[in-house]
């Protein structure tokens, strides 16, 4: 039988070696074999702290020969005033600059540390996905399980649908259906089309609670997250974009980030490789 886990691409989300340079999250994708990399806007910003102009970045990104999958822009546009919107939105404009110079069709963003109402929420993509669609690209949102107000699919669809842009879509993250409503029910009438981007990581049993930026997240197969179940929910959606490896944890912080690459693509490759469930629950 044959299995659709094997089309999946892989991504790296740059989180997973945090405080690496850019040029070495880079490197470590290509060495690790990950289809692409998925990079912060916190990496942007870190290389121009360190001396480089937009142009030596984008440079660095193209020289690399790595795809690049996805572009984050700064979070907190959901909320914030208008000043400090404004500001926010004069990043997205950067950030897809940057984006389409590297060939990166997909912008992202999440709510942030900020929190208001849905309606603010849905007034403001309307502005950002205008923004986003100027330079012919997506935007995919996503919810953080701990956030106050967009924390579980039914939200995020209510925002995006609200927006009315059919370039804006969904990003969801393993880690974060597993806290909100669990896997299953966060994917129930998740559509292909709505689908933009997925992250992964696994799940501890006992999440650190009342911490909005969850750093205790794990190599898949060392938590409790059913992965049997979650790849063949999204095979079942056909969903086709790239499984990003995103698990922010000290511990994969203090290795080296060539080794912690190389462990998640294999572990990554034996998990889609593994025989199709029996029980689709």
């Amino acid at each position: 039988m044959t299995n659709p886990r094997k089309s999946f691409k892989t991504a790296l989300h740059t989180w997973t070696i945090h405080t690496t340079p850019l040029d070495i999250c880079l490197d470590a994708t290509a060495k690790a074999g990950f289809d692409a990399i998925e990079i912060r806007r916190s990496d942007i910003v870190d290389c121009y702290d360190r001396g480089m102009n937009k142009d030596e970045v984008i440079a660095m990104m193209q020289n690399s020969g790595v795809l690049i999958g996805v572009l984050g822009t700064e979070y907190g546009w959901f909320f914030t005033p208008p000043e400090e919107q404004k500001r926010l939105f004069g990043v997205l404009h950067e950030t897809c600059e940057i984006a389409k110079a590297v060939g990166c069709d997909m912008i992202m963003s999440a709510p942030g540390q900020v929190t208001g109402t849905v309606e603010d929420a849905i007034a403001a993509t309307r502005i950002a996905g205008a923004i986003v669609a100027e330079y012919g690209l997506k935007l995919a949102l996503e919810f953080n399980s701990q956030h106050p107000v967009v924390n579980r699919t039914a939200v995020l669809r209510q925002i995006i649908e609200g927006a009315g842009h059919a370039n804006c879509g969904m990003l969801l993250d393993a880690y974060h259906l597993h806290r909100s409503e669990g896997v299953s029910v966060g994917l129930d009438g998740v559509s292909r089309e709505e689908l933009f981007a997925f992250q992964y990581s696994d799940a501890p049993q006992h999440p650190t609670p009342g911490v909005r930026r969850p750093i205790d997240r794990l190599v898949p197969g060392t938590g409790v997250i059913d992965w049997c179940t979650l790849f063949d929910r999204l095979s079942e959606i056909g969903y086709d974009g790239y499984l990003s490896y995103e698990a922010p944890n000290p511990t994969l912080w203090e290795r080296s980030p060539y080794d912690v690459c190389a462990e998640a693509v294999e572990i990554t490759r034996a998990l889609l490789l593994s025989a199709v469930c029996d029980d689709k629950s």
